[in-house]
C-alpha cells in the first residue's frame, strides 16, 4: 500500500514528480490546458549566488500539481551549465527527460549515491519564486544528482522539499481530467539487468519481476523498465524515437470515462484497453504517452502487488 501523504518521512522514497523537456513554453502549457491539466503559472528558477543574491538556473517552468506528486513541464530559459544537459536531452528528443524521487534529507541520498559507486554533482539549493492567494512566497528545494552521463535515462535525482505549503496550493489541485495521483514512470532500456542493477544502486532497493521486464515499487510510486520488445506489446502504436527513452507514466483519475470524454472533446487521440486509457502526448510535450487507471492495481505490473 503506498503511503497517503505529499512527503516522505524517515527512509521512505516517493515517487516525487517527471518532467517534459520541450522547446517551446507556451506551446506546452497549451498542451497541458488541451489535455485537461490546470497547469501553474510560468515559474523561473533560480539558485543561490554569493552575498546573497540569486543565480539564474537556466530553466522555468510550468507545473500540474497533483494530490500526490506532481508533473513538471522544463524548458530552457538562458545558456547554463545545467542547460547543457537539457540541450543534449532535447537533441535526442522532446519528452521525458527527469525522475524526481522525494527523501526525508537529500544530502544523506547524496553521500549513499557515492557510496553505491556514482559521481555525484554538488548539492543544489533550488529556489522559484510562486505566487500565492496572499501574496508571493518562495518555493525551495534541496537536490542531489549524480553527474550527467551516470544515468543513462536522463536526470534522475532526488530531492527534500522544504515548502510544501507553497508548491502544491489547493487552487492548482483540481483538474479536469480528473487526475490526482502519479504512479508510476516507464523508461525502456537496452538491457535489463544492467539498468535493474543500476536503479537498484541507485534507489538501494531491489527490483522485482513484472509483466514488462523489472519493477521498483517505492514507498509511493515506483519507476518500470521494460526492454523495447515487451515495450512494443503493451503500446504497440507508440513509437521508441530513441534509447533509452523514458516513455510514459501512468496517472490515477477520478473517471476513465470521464477522462476520455474530455480527450474526444479536444480532438485528442486515446484508446482504452481494459481498465487502462492510453493518450499519446501531443507533440508540444514530446513524445510519450500518459497512462490512466482509477486504481492503482489496474496497472498489469501492480494487479498483485
Amino acid at each position: 500500500m503506498d503511503a497517503n501523504r505529499q512527503l516522505p518521512l524517515s527512509a521512505e522514497i516517493f515517487l516525487d514528480h517527471i518532467a517534459h523537456w520541450v522547446p517551446d513554453a507556451a506551446a506546452a502549457g497549451q498542451a497541458m490546458i488541451r489535455a485537461g491539466f490546470a497547469p501553474t503559472p510560468v515559474s523561473i528558477q533560480t539558485n543561490p549566488g554569493p552575498g546573497g543574491t540569486s543565480v539564474p538556473a537556466g530553466t522555468g517552468n510550468v507545473t500540474a500539481m497533483l494530490t500526490r506528486g506532481y508533473i513538471e513541464v522544463l524548458f530552457k530559459t538562458s545558456d547554463t551549465p545545467l542547460t547543457r544537459e537539457f540541450d543534449a536531452g532535447l537533441a535526442r528528443y522532446a519528452g521525458l527527460h527527469l525522475i524526481a524521487f522525494a527523501v526525508a534529507d537529500a544530502r544523506a541520498a547524496s553521500e549513499h549515491l557515492a557510496a553505491a559507486g556514482f559521481r555525484t554533482a554538488p548539492i543544489v539549493a533550488l529556489r522559484r519564486p510562486v505566487g500565492t492567494e496572499t501574496g508571493e512566497a518562495e518555493a525551495a528545494f534541496t537536490v542531489a544528482r549524480v553527474a550527467p552521463g551516470e544515468m543513462a535515462e536522463g536526470r534522475i535525482q532526488y530531492l527534500t522539499h522544504h515548502t510544501e505549503d507553497a508548491v502544491w496550493q489547493k487552487r492548482w489541485m483540481a483538474h479536469p481530467n480528473g487526475a490526482k495521483e502519479l504512479i508510476d514512470v516507464i523508461a525502456v532500456v537496452e538491457d535489463l539487468d544492467e539498468a535493474a542493477g543500476r536503479y537498484a544502486r541507485f534507489i538501494g532497493r531491489n527490483p522485482v519481476r513484472t509483466p514488462g521486464g523489472r519493477g521498483f515499487l517505492l514507498d509511493r510510486g515506483g519507476v518500470q523498465l521494460f526492454d523495447k520488445t515487451a515495450f512494443a506489446r503493451f503500446m504497440p502504436n507508440l513509437p521508441v524515437p530513441n534509447m533509452p527513452f523514458i516513455a510514459a507514466y501512468a496517472l490515477r483519475v477520478d473517471s476513465l470515462i470521464a477522462a476520455a470524454n474530455l480527450f474526444r472533446a479536444s480532438g485528442l487521440a486515446f484508446e482504452q484497453r481494459g481498465k487502462m486509457a492510453f493518450a499519446p502526448f501531443p507533440a508540444a510535450l514530446g513524445q510519450g504517452a500518459w497512462i490512466f487507471v482509477e486504481q492503482n492495481a489496474d496497472l498489469p505490473w501492480r494487479a498483485s502487488s
